[in-house]
């Protein structure tokens, strides 16, 4: 076991610098010189000597590979520069988004696993009737359509029509209001994928012997299907919670945007317009980190739920 850690957590580390380093040199190699934002505060130029002094400052009189190694360094210490938008530490304008993505992502993940797990279970236990039909219809159509286009059609049924719901983060603070059609189009396919991964799972377990058996001995249907069957079949949801997750931090970007949700997915939206690379990277960091993280105590967890897997 320790030994497995001890290579996750080595990948890990290998997994963020090769995510924080394509990141580093795309955004340098094909963005403007981050000294343009300076000169643009105010309306104010730069003199000469100022233009070279913050070209020292921000490392760009060195190559990009020495760029980027100072700039790890200064992330293991802590440090994630300054944002070129509005010269705010990095650190603390992620450290104000963060909670706002953590909740939105928990709030879909919710929805998705309330949603789909439940009519997953109730299609495989139905098999080839109305409900399994219906079921798979669903999967089908929330797969096929894509969050943005979910989010537009909801802002414009609810907002705009019925005028139930707010288009986004309107007014001070976020209310319950606000949280339900972000929620729902961020969990939207996760709830679909949920149900097709769990009605596989458990129709191959409701077909095994030992479901057979249980049923031969006159074992309730309820207790076949939650706790032997739906027991067993945990693995494949378990698997794709852990990617749902990490995945709602990535997909918050497009959900985020279109909400006007005050998240980390609209901050690294307005650093890729602003061509704030310290922003961009840093946000980058934060992304792959919870990603490889979530997927390491998935692993972790494996063990717990079924004596067959072995880590070692």
């Amino acid at each position: 076991m320790l030994r497995f850690i001890l290579q996750r957590l080595a990948f890990m580390a290998l997994a963020l610098i090769g995510a924080t380093m394509l990141v580093f040199f795309l955004s340098r190699a094909g963005g403007r010189d981050p000294r343009y934002l300076y000169a643009q505060e105010g309306g104010y130029g730069l003199s000469p000597a100022m233009w070279e002094e913050l070209g020292r400052r921000l490392h760009l009189d060195k190559p990009l590979v020495v760029q980027y190694f100072l700039w790890l360094g200064d992330t293991v210490r802590g440090n994630l520069g300054e944002s070129l938008m509005d010269r705010r530490p990095v650190a603390q304008k992620i450290r104000e988004r963060v909670p706002n993505t953590l909740r939105l992502g928990l709030a879909a993940w919710v929805f998705a696993t309330l949603v789909g797990v439940p009519l997953g279970v109730l299609s495989a236990v139905k098999r080839a009737s109305g409900w399994d039909y219906l079921g798979r219809a669903f999967a089908v159509m929330g797969q096929a359509a894509p969050p943005f286009w979910v989010g537009l059609m909801a802002i414009l049924i609810f907002s705009v029509k019925l005028r139930w719901l707010p288009t986004g983060t309107m007014g001070e603070g976020i209310s319950v209001k606000n949280y339900i059609m972000p929620s729902i189009t961020l969990g939207w396919l996760a709830a679909a994928g949920y149900l097709r991964l769990t009605r596989s799972a458990m129709l191959e377990v409701l077909d095994s012997e030992f479901v057979k058996l249980a049923r031969a001995k006159g074992v309730s249907e309820w207790v076949v299907i939650w706790k032997h069957a739906f027991r067993n079949a945990l693995i494949p949801p378990l698997t794709l919670s852990a990617l749902l997750l990490a995945g709602f931090l990535a997909g918050a970007v497009v959900v985020e945007t279109v909400f006007s949700w005050p998240g980390l997915g609209r901050l690294a939206y307005e650093a890729v317009l602003s061509d704030d690379f310290a922003l961009i990277t840093a946000c980058v960091l934060v992304f792959t980190a919870g990603y490889l993280v979530l997927n390491f105590l998935t692993d972790l967890t494996y063990a717990l739920i079924d004596p067959r897997i072995r880590i070692g």
